[in-house]
């Protein structure tokens, strides 16, 4: 028996699955899944020793590479002062004053302990400021574990087949619409029909979680002309997107300005913390200044801040958005072209450092279309990939990630590797 093997064995006997979070334990695309004991740069290496190319990144936010030493350094140096102290720090004022001067939407914001949180509390809010009690979300969209949002949520739900969660009461999801992303008929529609009881309409304004799927245009201009005209509270789930698909997210590559943002992974550097924060009438409804309670013990953490704050101050060097976008449009048209090579219905997109790969014919604008995707020639090449040293995400539902450390001998080596990988698909 491998040593992967071993541990996932001795892993399943105490934890549920033998995994903490749903996708990694393989079940869409079978196999064991390597135990990874260290990283650096675009790589990683499992329990045996093994060496991947590594596209997952912790799901976002290695943008730097893995282990980079800047980070390192501002983690190790937090660190040696205490791990928290369920105080304020002068580091949790300098990283919110960071994300409000990159983000106009964001006034004010709060910090918190992961993206779930993040969306649960802007939810919260947005209820509580507008005194109303449906909201709306997407099919395919996963904005954490709340139970409100898991109704037909994407990510890890949508690869087991199961869009809904058992243990969430029918009343606590009868007060959420569920549209088509991408649907602006639908979305008006909806608002016509309610749009005097929706308090706030929340979105993966690129969505990542299922597959990388690109708003089409007009689909966010109407999001925001609706809940303008409503007076609704627009929330862009940017978890996955803030700070990794441009220096303002996607409100900076669209011009299209939430009321409320959400963020996660890239402002940790890799470290667990969310952020939800907009504007200043909204947010002063927040406790201890309003009505809305939200609260977290180890909200802000000066270890995750001092993390957050370094891959900030990095993300500014100039050129590093046009690099780094550059590589992943490497990675995307080579990979298209290995596929043609070999065959192989295939296609790919990318937006910033995000990166979607279908086996289908055509880049998907919905659900529905990413559901017609192969998922056993994705199932086929994913393994074969990962045999030969890289490591994709395990679901063809998931977005992938490029870092700044990918570099050109990295890609091309991955686009070879890819060519095999898709060759042995036609056997």
């Amino acid at each position: 028996m491998t040593r992967n093997a071993e541990l996932f064995e001795r892993a399943c006997r105490t934890i549920p699955g033998g995994v903490n979070s749903p996708v990694r334990a393989f079940r869409s695309v079978g196999g064991t899944p390597p135990f990874i004991r260290r990283g650096a740069g675009p790589y990683i290496w499992d329990a045996e020793g093994t060496q991947y190319i590594d596209y997952v990144g912790s799901w976002g936010p290695a943008i730097l590479g893995h282990a980079h030493p800047d980070v390192i350094r501002a983690v190790q140096a937090a660190a040696a002062d205490g791990l928290s102290f369920g105080a304020p720090t002068e580091a949790e004022v300098e990283l919110a004053e960071m994300l409000a001067q990159r983000l106009p939407s964001i006034e004010q914001v709060r910090l918190v302990s992961s993206g779930t949180e993040a969306t649960m509390s802007a939810i919260r809010l947005a209820r509580g400021f507008t005194g109303r009690a449906k909201i709306v979300k997407f099919e395919g969209c996963y904005h954490g574990h709340a139970d409100s949002l898991l109704v037909k949520a994407g990510s890890g739900l949508l690869t087991f087949g199961n869009p809904t969660s058992a243990g969430v009461p029918p009343e606590f999801a009868a007060h959420t619409l569920v549209l088509d992303y991408n649907d602006i008929a639908g979305v008006e529609a909806a608002f016509k029909q309610y749009g005097d009881e929706i308090a706030c309409v929340i979105v993966e304004p690129v969505a990542g979680n299922m597959n990388l799927v690109q708003p089409v245009p007009g689909f966010l201009q109407t999001l925001r002309d609706q809940c303008t005209r409503y007076g609704a509270v627009l929330i862009f789930d940017e978890v996955m997107t803030g700070f990794r698909v441009g220096p303002q997210g996607v409100q900076g590559r669209t011009g299209i300005v939430p009321d409320l943002t959400t963020l996660a992974k890239v402002i940790g550097g890799g470290m667990p913390i969310g952020a939800f924060g907009g504007r200043r009438d909204i947010m002063a409804h927040i406790a201890p200044l309003g009505p809305v309670y939200q609260a977290g013990t180890l909200s802000g953490n000066p270890v995750a801040v001092a993390a957050g704050i370094a891959t900030l101050r990095l993300l500014d060097e100039p050129g590093f958005y046009e690099r780094l976008e550059a590589q992943t449009r490497k990675l995307v048209e080579g990979l298209r072209n290995a596929a043609a090579r070999a065959g192989v219905p295939f296609t790919a997109d990318h937006v910033g450092g995000m990166f979607g790969l279908y086996f289908r014919d055509s880049v998907p604008t919905s659900l529905a279309e990413v559901s017609t995707s192969d998922t056993q020639a994705f199932n086929q090449f994913f393994h074969a990939a990962l045999a030969r040293g890289v490591n994709f995400a395990p679901s063809a539902f998931e977005a992938g990630f490029v870092s700044i450390a990918h570099d050109d001998d990295v890609i091309e080596r991955t686009i070879a590797i890819a060519g095999e990988a898709f060759a042995e698909l036609k056997r």
